[in-house]
């Protein structure tokens, strides 16, 4: 017997029921989904889940299947209506109020999630609070989406009014389920809209647990809904779904591809937040303590499980050798373990396919030249039963622009380290991939870095820093990273319409045949 397995098992029985009594429901899965406030079994399949530290089976639910996909869409759009019927300065103070009765359930969630996604608990303490910060900050701009007026040249009065799509879709990832949930919940519903949300099928718990606490504070009945699935199913129920105005995606950019399709058959607007192959740069004037630290916490933080991942490395040569050293041996002090032991800085990778693509990926790279300088394979002291998806942080020296592992994403504990000889050379190397989310300047030269993040093809770019995200600033990419933006302002607006209103205030109507007519 696996006694990790049983220890994970009787927790994850014993985070769901306590949440579930919240909603005094039972049903086959306690969090099952979430539709027209209410907790609902799913009607689909069965699917497995299977535990990160051990590659055993954790828990099993229900497929939720297209019929409940559209009692969720209905169940959105008649709590949309509601919704909207409120002031703009209500629906700020409910979701203000939304937030704080996250208060109290901090633990719960954070255990839940470490459990299920296999992120160390201090990772996921982090993440809840995120989360109420999210919905704290769209709260406050729930009456401040001003519209303008137009001095058109003619006798009316025309002003814009920014109006919610209705409802919209949005499918979140594995990777940081209860993160991405509040990442798109937020916006969305300041800004109006009704929510269908699926989860990861691999992660769907948290969400249904963010939802009933939020509805249940006093937002509308069916203004947020979870149904859990795999994409085949429940995904492609919701994306194809008639009710749904604008779709979300977070993801890989094969995925996302087809999301942008199945909305585009419908002419259905979409928003993509994909992968990435970020280069964090380090010229040889950089401090280069913070930049090894830097470049730690870029690439091994959750387990190099991060769309903004600082998977390349880009070393001017001067300091080239000294920097793979030292974040070599940095790296083979950093604790991998289990996540709910309070140390552990680095978990296991979240499922076996993740797992079998990061390991082919180094296997391959070592078999073209790479030279492996520490990790590759799984740590060595790990307890005897946590045969899961363990993978020891990768730094890998002498890789060429040609190999797999320079240009596509490999979403684990691996950084590829390549030099560089001059600026030009560096901007060219970190702009030389399909991708566009993120990438970073280490330099004391204020000049170069503005000069450098400047020519960066990437949505973010971080200057003698790295993964500093934050609700209030917008986060999207360019190319396969995918289009549109996610939080700030910019977040906001992708949830919205531009709605022209015209008022003609002359004192006699002027209605004339074809366009540009009336009184000047």
């Amino acid at each position: 017997m696996n006694a990790l397995n049983t220890t994970a098992v009787e927790r994850l029985t014993e985070l769901l029921a306590t949440l579930g009594m919240q909603a005094g429901m039972n049903v086959d899965t306690p969090l099952s989904n979430w539709v027209g406030g209410e907790l609902a079994p799913g009607q689909g399949e069965r699917i497995e889940l299977l535990d990160p530290v051990t590659g055993l089976p954790l828990i099993e639910y229900r497929d939720a299947g297209a019929e409940l996909v559209a009692s969720a869409v209905e169940a959105a759009t008649l709590g949309q209506q509601e919704w909207m019927s409120l002031t703009a300065s209500e629906r700020g103070r409910r979701m203000t109020t939304a937030a704080w009765a996250l208060r109290g359930h901090e633990e719960t969630l954070a255990q839940l999630e470490s459990v299920v996604a296999g992120k160390p608990i201090r990772d996921c303490r982090g993440e809840v609070n995120k989360v109420r910060e999210m919905f704290e900050y769209y709260a406050g701009w729930c009456d401040k989406q001003h519209g303008d007026v137009i001095p058109v040249p003619t006798s009316h009065l025309n002003y814009v009014r920014h109006v919610p799509y209705g409802v919209v879709g949005q499918i979140t990832p594995w990777n940081a389920p209860m993160f991405t949930c509040a990442w798109q919940l937020a916006p969305a519903i300041a800004a109006g809209n009704g929510v269908v949300l699926k989860p990861s099928e691999m992660t769907p718990f948290s969400s249904v647990a963010i939802a009933m606490l939020l509805e249940r504070s006093g937002l509308p009945k069916g203004l947020i809904n979870i149904v859990n699935g795999v994409g085949p199913t429940t995904g492609a129920a919701l994306t194809g779904h008639d009710g749904i105005s604008k779709l979300v995606f977070v993801g890989s950019p094969e995925s996302g591809r087809r999301i942008a399709q199945a909305g585009a058959e419908r002419l259905v607007p979409s928003v993509l937040e994909l992968g990435g192959k970020s280069a964090n740069i380090v010229f040889d004037d950089a401090r280069l303590d913070d930049a090894v630290a830097g470049a730690q916490a870029a690439i091994f933080a959750a387990a190099g499980q991060s769309c903004v991942a600082g998977s390349r490395l880009l070393v001017q040569r001067e300091v080239f050798e000294v920097v793979c050293e030292r974040l070599a041996r940095a790296a083979g002090e950093i604790r991998v373990g289990l996540p709910s032991d309070e140390a552990t800085q680095m978990g296991p990778i979240q499922n076996a396919k993740q797992y079998r693509h990061i390991t082919a990926m180094i296997d391959t790279a070592r078999q073209h030249g790479a030279r492996l300088l520490c990790g590759g394979q799984r740590p060595a002291d790990l307890p005897a039963d946590a045969e899961g998806y363990f993978l020891a942080p990768t730094v890998l020296a002498d890789v060429t622009e040609e190999m797999a592992i320079a240009r596509e994403e490999v979403f684990g504990p691996v950084v590829v380290v390549m030099p560089f000889d001059s600026e030009e050379d560096a901007v060219r190397l970190a702009n030389a991939t399909r991708f566009g989310l993120a990438g970073a300047v280490w330099t004391q030269d204020p000049a170069r870095a503005h000069r450098v993040a400047a020519r960066l093809r990437a949505g973010t770019v971080w200057i003698n820093s790295y993964k500093a995200i934050n609700v209030m600033s917008p986060f999207g990419g360019f190319g396969d990273s995918g289009f549109g933006r996610s939080s700030g302002l910019e977040g906001l607006k992708e949830y919205t319409v531009a709605q022209s209103v015209w008022v003609e205030i002359a004192p006699t109507a002027s209605v004339a045949m074809g366009y540009g007519s009336g009184v000047g």
